[in-house]
């Protein structure tokens, strides 16, 4: 039974405003009349005219956050309902979650209620069903390898080994590394028949490890007969992906015969196509467990990627234990109506937090080693610090104005200032601790979406930028990040940031590595500087983009419309000329939480697109085939 006493229902009409209008009715399913209230909601459709709504007065705005109060003297009977329309606008709704994503009411004695939400209907346009984004597929070869190796001329037999063995000879790593695939394999298919056996069986076929440096790093030779299989590998990486390609034909052709089948002879010789191959994930906006970082990680092995790029930190909340700031996971990650931190996209009348410990993060990485996965942190600096800022106040200039700019995001006054002194005690302290959680080469440092005109109003800023000859924004932030980098060289980190770390002068390009996210030409642009670069542009690899135009079409859209099939048939290496692909070392999917407010949602966003992401980083272009990916993908382990 839904006990919720109210909901709140909202439509989206293209006229009454530059960017259309909402209608909200809120709806008292309670007992008792509904008077002297007010109505919060969160949206990223965020209202930046105050005063452009009709039959309600709008209160405050920080962020995606927004109060209104009702006309004086409005009481809701029991069953009845009270409706305002919302204009001013910053952009039009285009898809079925551009609308509230979460509400409640605040009562005359302060309590809050939560409210339930309904969906966003599109007003004067026929909401239909969103397309099928994955053809049927067809196979040229009947093998469940993903990503799809480099070369692969093997002949398929018509049954399949029960379980495969180590051969005599095998050693202990040999051992643990089969054990470690057959882990791997009972977590992402519980009910499935483990591949691998540690003890011989006449029903399974026995594995020969043989060790070659002449495979490059990474891969492997897997060699079929009928009576063993020989896998040749240079170091532990290559062994683990041959073995998990094993499992990947052997559970295929086990859970499909009709379609899949084990090979009997030939050969598969494979190594990846990019050094790095990333999968980021924000866990600001939303707070995922402990336990689902774990199985993203066991994903990310099984698709052959290397890299997990943890986003840690950012406006919303701050998720990773720092023992010399313990302020930072108490204040710094509670949202809620009476927390310093405000509700945003999904958080209502109860508080939120959640943070990982420094055990927890001990772990994951720990885990995600096994696996081969490398776990880059991210400490987003200067902007995205709205939960710092929040958490140490003595980290502002108190002679700034509190509103003196705001970022794309709508939060005011959210990035470190680079003229107070303890801003430099803070990080280093946070980066002494980060560098011994994180084994990782780099630390990425975020440097993102920094407003222009930030710090402008701040005395101390100006005193900075008159002394050392700065002008501007982005001059001051590349003074900033050089210092960071300086802290990370000191420590032996190399610094890894998003495109706007080379605004402003940048940092030196020697042991840096960017990522193009705006579009990606800006990847270009950042080679021929001299940087080396990841391709990780919205238009194909943000996994938070909507999949197609329906209305019904749950994500954002400020990069466009992203199906499965563009992202993969994108090359990341685009136009980059001969003399500069050297510098471009990999490609990664983005996962931005905005959006994924349930399970659902992640794994309809995610699938098949992070799969279609490691195929474009493991596979050679003239290997990609989408006919044969759509086939297999469905095999594809989600959250």
């Amino acid at each position: 039974m839904d006990t919720v006493p109210y909901r709140l229902e909202s439509s989206w009409q293209p006229d009454g405003g530059p960017n259309g209008r909402f209608t909200f009715t809120l709806f008292n399913l309670s007992d008792a009349p509904l008077a002297d209230f007010k109505i919060v909601y969160t949206s990223l459709t965020r209202v930046i005219d105050k005063k452009a709504c009709e039959n309600a007065t709008f209160l405050r705005r920080n962020a995606n956050f927004h109060e209104f109060a009702p006309p004086e003297g409005l009481s809701i009977a029991p069953g009845e309902g009270w409706t305002f329309t919302v204009s001013g606008l910053h952009r039009p709704a285009k898809h079925c979650t551009d609308g509230a994503k979460s509400a409640y009411v605040t009562l005359a004695d302060g309590s809050h209620v939560a409210v339930a939400v309904s969906d966003l209907l599109l007003e004067g346009r026929v909401s239909e069903p969103p397309p099928v984004l994955l053809p049927e597929g067809k196979l040229d070869l009947p093998f469940a390898l993903q990503p799809w190796p480099a070369e692969i001329d093997a002949k398929p037999g018509d049954g399949f080994p029960v379980v495969l063995y180590p051969a005599a000879g095998a050693s202990s790593d040999d051992l643990r590394a089969m054990s470690t695939v057959t882990s791997l394999v009972r977590r992402l298919f519980e009910s499935a028949h483990a591949p691998f056996n540690l003890q011989p069986s006449r029903q399974g076929r026995a594995v020969r490890f043989v060790t070659d440096a002449a495979i490059a790093a990474e891969g492997y030779k897997l060699t079929f007969s009928a009576e063993e299989i020989t896998l040749a590998y240079a170091d532990a990486a290559g062994r683990q992906y041959g073995l998990t390609s094993l499992a990947q034909m052997l559970e295929g052709a086990r859970s499909r015969p009709g379609t899949f089948r084990f090979p009997i002879s030939g050969t598969i010789s494979d190594k990846p196509r990019y050094g790095w191959r990333g999968c980021h994930l924000d866990v600001s906006r939303q707070f995922y467990p402990a336990a689902d970082i774990k199985r993203l990680i066991d994903i990310l092995a099984w698709l052959k990627l290397n890299i997990f790029h943890w986003h840690l930190t950012d406006d919303e909340a701050w998720r990773l234990e720092i023992k010399a700031y313990p302020e930072l996971t108490t204040t710094g990650v509670l949202r809620g109506p009476d927390a310093p931190l405000l509700p945003q996209l999904g958080n209502g009348a109860e508080p939120v937090g959640g943070f990982y410990s420094q055990a927890d993060v001990r772990e994951i990485v720990a885990h995600a080693l096994m696996l081969s996965v490398e776990v880059v942190p991210e400490i987003d600096i200067p902007g995205h610090s709205t939960a710092t800022l929040v958490a140490l106040p003595e980290l502002t200039d108190g002679q700034e104005a509190p509103d003196s700019y705001h970022s794309v995001q709508g939060y005011p006054n959210n990035a470190l200032n680079p003229a107070i002194p303890l801003t430099y005690t803070f990080l280093e302290k946070v980066l002494d601790e980060t560098v011994e959680l994180f084994p990782s080469k780099y630390l990425h440092i975020g440097g993102d979406e920094v407003a222009n005109g930030s710090w402008l109003a701040s005395p101390l800023a100006k005193k900075l930028m008159e002394q050392e000859g700065i002008e501007g924004t982005f001059a001051l932030q590349s003074y900033f990040l050089k210092r960071v980098k300086d802290m990370l060289t000191a420590r032996g980190r190399k610094l890894a940031g998003w495109n706007e770390v080379a605004h402003g002068g940048g940092v030196a390009a020697k042991d840096t590595l960017l990522m193009a996210w705006e579009n990606p030409q800006v990847g270009i642009g950042l080679a021929r500087e001299g940087y080396e670069v990841v391709m990780t542009p919205g238009q194909a690899y943000y996994l938070d983009m909507v999949q197609a135009e329906a209305f019904q079409e749950p994500g954002a859209s400020w990069a466009g419309t992203v199906p499965p099939a563009h992202t993969y048939g994108y090359e990341a290496e685009g136009d980059f000329p001969e003399e500069l692909k050297d510098r471009m070392k990999g490609v990664q999917a983005c996962i931005w939480s905005e959006h994924f407010l349930s399970r659902g949602y992640f794994n309809r966003l995610v699938f098949p697109r992070l799969p279609a992401i490691a195929e474009a980083a493991w596979t050679p272009k003239a290997k990609k085939n989408w006919d044969r990916f759509s086939a297999i993908v469905p095999l594809s382990p989600k959250l």
